[in-house]
Formats: C-alpha cells, structure tokens, sequence
C-alpha cells in the first residue's frame, strides 16, 4: 500500500492538534486568548487582503498567533469577518482552517481563482463547489478513500440562494482539487472533464474533508478566470483583480449568515 494510504484512520486522535500548537504560540509570544470573528476567509491568491489593506479597509488581528500567517479584520454588511490571504494548497488550507475553528471561527468560506475544466461560460464566473475530486493528499487523513469530498448541501443551498437573492450569478458544481497545477495534463483535464467537473483548484477536496471529520462549516467556492494559460489574455479577473467581485459575493453571503443567526 502506498504511503498517502497507509496508516491513515480517520477516527483515530492526533496526538498533535491546533489547540496545542496555538497555546504554545501564544505563550511564547505572549499573546491573549481572543476569539477570532466567527465568519473567516481563506484568500488563497491573496488579492481580496491585499486590495483591502490598500483602502485601509483591514486591520491586523494582533492576537492571532498562528506562526506562519497573518490574520487580518474587514468589515462586510457591518460584521466583523477575519480573512487569511495566501494560504495556497490543502496542507496549508487545512492546517489554517484548524487553526481558526480552533479559535472561535464558526463558518470558513475558501475563495480561491480556479482554471476551467467543463466551461459553464464565459470566464470569469464563480462556481459554488459541492463536491471536489480527491487528487490531493491531505483529505486521506479526514476520510477514508473515495472519489470525492463533498459539500454540506445546506452551505451550498444557502449560498446559492444568498447570492440570488443580491441578483448575483453562480454555477453549482464540483470541482478537482490538484496538488500539482503544473501537472495538469491533458489526459487528467479530460478525465475530470468527462465526469462533468467545472474547475480546478487546490483547496476545496480537503477542506470538506476536514469538515465532515471535525464537524465544522466550511464553504468552497471557486472564482473560474482562466483556462490554464491556453489562450491570449488569459487569467484576466475582472474589476481590481476581480475583488470587487469576490468581495460583492462575499458580502452577500455574510448577509445570509448574519440573518440566520440573528434569527437564532
């Protein structure tokens, strides 16, 4: 049996969690215990953060003591959202998320640049992923082997009916999550093709996986801005690097979560 298969049981404690590793940050840095907002981004291209940080939009959250990323605060519809830019691929997407249910987040939302596989227009478009194929490593520590990682079906409804509900447009459907962009080959791209996948990315597979196994939220969606460098002007996104929007279908879906819980 191959390594990436081997001695892997998901119901098995880790000895090494988040919880330990964020208390001996904090020790060693000398930092408080505050609780993070409990609506999170991942920004893996790092675009959203950085076009906030540019309008003095965000701010540091001096209390986050992860020693590999920082954590900054924005405001969307008036409710404070922490977001995390450049946390590219499953390890480090999986290792962040922990981090941040391990301290007081409730509802992760990845927002990641994706290339096309099956078109479902014209790029650019957003893709609200319900299931994304395994072609990483890291969601064989969460759950057993399978072909897909799928989605809670209610974050999925109810992004899609947020985004609606702003007259926003977005495609429902899965994605291939590669740990290797660069060897996207064309054997691999029709594959996932053939099985109706719209987009590849590097998040989303271990990511639910992560959730279904710690039970926590989690919430992938793939900004679809290119078709891998096939064709003249390729990974154009749109208006300011395509953050206005990200941050327009961001805010519609922080607008759902803030009423549902005010409603609780």
């Amino acid at each position: 049996m191959p390594p990436i298969l081997d001695n892997k049981n998901p119901s098995s404690k880790s000895v090494f969690t988040a919880s330990a590793l964020l208390r001996e940050a904090r020790r060693q840095k000398g930092l408080p215990v505050v609780e993070v907002p409990r609506l999170c981004v991942l920004d893996p291209d790092g675009d959203i953060v950085r076009r906030l940080r540019l309008a003095g939009q965000a701010h540091s959250f001096e209390s986050w003591p992860c020693y590999h990323t920082g954590l900054d605060i924005f405001l969307l519809g008036g409710q404070p959202v922490g977001i995390v830019g450049c946390a590219v691929g499953a390890p480090f997407a999986v290792l962040v998320a922990e981090e941040l249910f391990a301290s007081g987040c409730r509802l992760l939302v990845s927002l990641t640049s994706a290339g096309q596989i099956a078109p479902a227009g014209q790029p650019p478009y957003f893709v609200i992923i319900d299931r994304a194929l395994r072609d990483e490593g890291t969601s064989y520590h969460y759950a057993a082997p399978s072909a897909y990682a799928d989605a809670d079906p209610r974050l999925v409804a109810m992004a899609r009916e947020a985004l609606a509900s702003k007259g926003l447009h977005a495609v429902v459907g899965s994605s291939w999550t590669t740990d290797a962009p660069f060897r996207e080959t064309e054997e691999a791209i029709q594959s996932a093709r053939s099985k109706g996948v719209l987009a590849v990315e590097m998040e989303a597979a271990a990511l639910y996986a992560f959730a279904r196994a710690a039970e926590v939220a989690v919430l992938c969606l793939a900004h679809v801005t290119n078709t891998m460098g096939q064709t003249a002007e390729d990974f154009e996104k749109g208006e300011l690097d395509g953050t206005a929007d990200a941050l327009t279908v961001l805010e519609a879906i922080a607008s759902r979560v803030h009423t549902a819980q005010s409603r609780q």
